[in-house]
């Protein structure tokens, strides 16, 4: 055990844990997009992918190899170094930001006490790799693509700032460890519903809270480009937007980037309005338990919340139409931003004037 304590064996440990965390989510986006096809063909009345492997489930390693083996083909006006770039920093952008994510008990690979901060440097910088993207193409569709993109990005983040604001002002921490461990003992003490540890005294907030919950969801589906708000990818042309002039590997690695971030978003709402890893009823049980299992327990509930997020998230954009981007943009400035704005006032005084406990 000593070796372990020693700077080398406490970097094996940590690389290790990275590695693991990075398989499982490589995975578990292989299966998130053949989940999103699905349910997007059942939507529509149709099979969907059901021919490589049983049921189709192989299909996502199929478009995997595909992609790799095609042909590298960059414009002869594009510029080189910042066109292979730009993929790259979006890609690990969007699987770094994993890294304080609390999946289970004791199961993060950074604990750190300002997680939510370092989300949203890392969802910030994300922007960058999209913009790089479209103006190292040398052509105009994709530069408008990636403007597109990152204005509505930048304005979907203001309100997901403040939704989250409102978070921290209950659970009292940005560790998202404690704000996970806040919301023990049941689905009543989920910040969805008001909750918290002080739950006999915050049940009126679900007023303000569920609705910031649904503002939560809406902005994680425009902030990741989701329909139905992917307008950078589709307005007056159906095109892929910043990615128009990208092929094969690259593309394949925006097109990686983009689902992590939305498997990142349902993640995040399971952590911040639906109790993490904790289950929907007092589990004094797991005290008897050792930790594998509780660990174990943990993940099994915080894997089902972040699932059916994006099961309702691969709802929506089977059956929502498509805005336009004056409705996008009046949707995020107009009507979310003036809602979280008031609703971190109202939790705020809340917060003061029934003397919740620090």
């Amino acid at each position: 055990m000593e070796f372990w304590s020693t700077p080398i064996g406490w970097t094996i440990i940590t690389v290790a844990h990275i590695l693991a965390v990075t398989v499982v989510l490589l995975l578990t986006i292989a299966f998130v997009i053949y989940g999103d096809r699905k349910i997007f063909a059942g939507v529509q009345a149709r099979k969907g992918p059901n021919v490589v492997g049983p049921f189709g489930l192989l299909q996502s390693f199929a478009d995997l190899g595909k992609f790799l083996i095609k042909e590298l083909v960059i414009p002869a006006g594009a510029d080189k170094a910042v066109y292979l770039l730009a993929p790259l920093i979006s890609v690990t952008l969007a699987l770094g930001a994993w890294a304080v994510m609390p999946i289970a008990p004791g199961w993060a690979v950074s604990n750190i006490n300002v997680g939510i901060l370092y989300l949203f440097a890392v969802s910030s910088m994300g922007v960058y790799g999209i913009i790089m993207g479209g103006w190292a193409s040398n052509s105009k569709y994709p530069f408008l693509g990636s403007l597109r993109s990152a204005a509505q990005m930048v304005s979907y983040e203001v309100s997901i700032g403040f939704v989250i604001i409102t978070v921290i002002l209950l659970a009292g921490s940005m560790n998202l460890n404690q704000i996970t461990e806040a919301q023990a003992g049941g689905f009543w003490h989920w910040f969805m519903f008001g909750g918290g540890p002080s739950w006999q005294t915050n049940w009126p907030l679900i007023l303000i809270m569920f609705p910031m919950g649904v503002i939560f969801f809406i902005s994680g589906l425009a902030e990741t480009n989701r329909p139905p708000f992917d307008l950078p990818e589709a307005e007056s042309e159906l095109v892929a937007g910043y990615a128009v002039e990208y092929g094969s590997t690259p593309y394949m690695l925006f097109y990686l980037a983009e689902t992590a971030n939305i498997v990142l978003m349902s993640g995040l709402m399971a952590v911040l309005f639906l109790g993490g890893w904790n289950a929907p009823w007092p589990t004094p049980y797991l005290a008897a338990w050792p930790a594998w299992l509780v660990g174990l327990h943990g993940l099994f509930f915080y894997a089902a919340k972040t699932f059916f997020v994006f099961f309702m998230n691969a709802m929506v954009r089977s059956i929502v139409p498509r805005y336009r981007y004056d409705q996008l943009m009046r949707l995020g400035w107009k009507v979310f931003l003036p809602t979280s704005l008031v609703a971190v006032a109202v939790v705020a005084g809340w917060r003061v004037y029934t003397g919740l406990p620090t």
